[in-house]
């Protein structure tokens, strides 16, 4: 494999990837610091105050709570089935002997040597992987919080609303750990057509992610940052 036949992969891919650490550290950062500007902090203290309303009127809302954390569990597990069949799929790809029609100008369309074609699909392999593990670690996380939840009080009992928030803290930021890293391998899916492609999916991801992760009203909305960080310290992307 010749340089030239593989530099748009080795400075689109992993310029597109880098582009998409530097946004989420940056969001991680605005989580922490300014979280009602983010869609992320200001669901995590509303997550806050909602275990505790639950927690104090659990006989007329319990059902409401199993539905609300079912729904939870219900979308994990479908981010999960789908990561682990795409990376069943991978491997089932790496281990046969199909192979990828080569493109006509590897200066466009990337290098499609064996080793090349290999680092591809592995690449994605890792990504669905690591996020079939951290939806996994999110399920559990929000079944250990609906059986606390629903406890009766009691003042010596461990199941206090702290500690109920603190579980479903760490399974809504496994669930979204997960989800950006399953929206980070779907532009990796389109290395099969070339890095230029990868490259653009990422260009265009971010903007909406950024849309979607930062909410105008939740940063006019005049709430005291401080007595909120506790509830969602956890919470960074």
């Amino acid at each position: 494999m010749k340089l030239g036949e593989c530099y748009l992969d080795v400075i689109l891919v992993p310029l597109g990837i880098l582009m998409s650490i530097a946004y989420h550290c940056w969001l991680c950062h605005k989580v922490r610091t300014k979280p009602h500007s983010t869609v992320i902090g200001t669901n995590a203290t509303a997550r806050c105050s909602w275990v505790s309303a639950m927690m104090k009127d659990n006989d007329k809302k319990n059902i409401l709570v199993v539905q609300t954390l079912r729904n939870a569990i219900m979308g994990s597990t479908l981010m999960a089935t789908t990561s682990i069949v795409l990376g069943t799929g991978l491997a089932a790809i790496l281990s046969s002997t199909y192979t990828v029609k080569k493109p006509l100008n590897d200066s466009v369309f990337g290098a499609q040597g064996e080793f090349t074609v290999s680092l591809k699909y592995v690449t994605m392999l890792c990504f669905f992987l690591f996020s079939f593990f951290c939806h996994s670690l999110s399920i559990r996380f929000i079944n250990q919080a609906s059986f606390h939840i629903n406890l009766p009080p009691n003042p010596i009992s461990i199941a206090n609303p702290a500690y109920v928030t603190e579980l479903l803290e760490k399974g809504f930021l496994l669930n979204t750990v997960g989800n950006r890293v399953f929206y980070t391998a779907l532009p990796l899916l389109l290395w099969i057509f070339g890095p230029l492609m990868v490259f653009l999916c990422f260009a265009i991801m971010l903007p909406a992610l950024y849309n979607l992760d930062f909410s105008l009203a939740c940063g006019t909305t005049k709430i005291n940052d401080a007595n909120g960080s506790d509830g969602f310290a956890s919470a960074a992307v």
